[in-house]
């Protein structure tokens, strides 16, 4: 522990500390909370978009044997940019997901399979969903980095800050008063000494 000044201003600073710790305190377990929120919910919709898009998965294998006929779809479909927009969590700024943009690539519609329209906005929907999961995990990514930080800010007032602060102000007082006892101590000598001097000079 640091050494402190043993006086009355740094106690009233050692007090004024305290009463700074304890008051934030409460905010930044306000802001763990949010933050576990937030977390759980980031998961939880990352979760619902792999489901969704497994689901589709398995809708497309349902006429996959139509894409069998050495036609691919994926030279079709071409994404230009992901599109996200900035959303705020306890303070944190976050990139939210808006869309997914795409190239118009044109085709020949008397050369390509009638089915075409629909594997290309088949694909276009899953490369959308992972697009989305993506920028999801980096939230997520955010949200707990932060999360760790705040935890170990409430551990360092709560295991640190506060009990330090708390003993330093217990030291003080009891140097002060310590100090306060040697002075009434030394003035009751003091004046003991005055009394009996004077009572010799009115012997004599």
């Amino acid at each position: 522990m640091a050494k402190i000044r043993l006086t009355k201003n740094e106690l009233r600073k050692q007090k004024d500390d305290l009463k700074r710790f304890t008051r934030f305190l409460p905010t930044l377990e306000l802001k763990k909370k949010q933050l576990l929120q937030e977390v759980r919910k980031a998961q939880k919709e990352i979760e619902s978009l792999k489901q969704t898009y497994e689901k589709n998965e398995r809708e497309i294998s349902k006429w996959v044997g139509v894409f069998a006929d050495d036609f691919s779809v994926e030279p079709l479909v071409k994404a230009a940019d992901v599109v996200t927009g900035s959303g705020n969590i306890a303070g944190i700024d976050i990139p939210v997901f808006r869309s997914m943009e795409f190239e118009d690539v044109p085709y020949d519609f008397f050369e390509t399979p009638f089915w075409v329209d629909e594997g290309i906005e088949a694909v276009k929907s899953q490369k959308e969903i992972l697009a989305h999961i993506t920028v999801i995990e980096k939230q997520l990514e955010i949200l707990q980095q932060e999360l760790r930080t705040t935890i170990q800010r409430i551990k360092l007032f709560e295991e640190v800050k506060i009990p330090v602060a708390r003993e330093n102000i217990r030291v003080i007082r009891i140097f002060l008063a310590d100090l306060q006892t040697a002075e009434v101590v030394r003035g009751k000598i003091a004046k003991t000494k005055i009394a009996k001097k004077k009572n010799a000079e009115s012997v004599v």
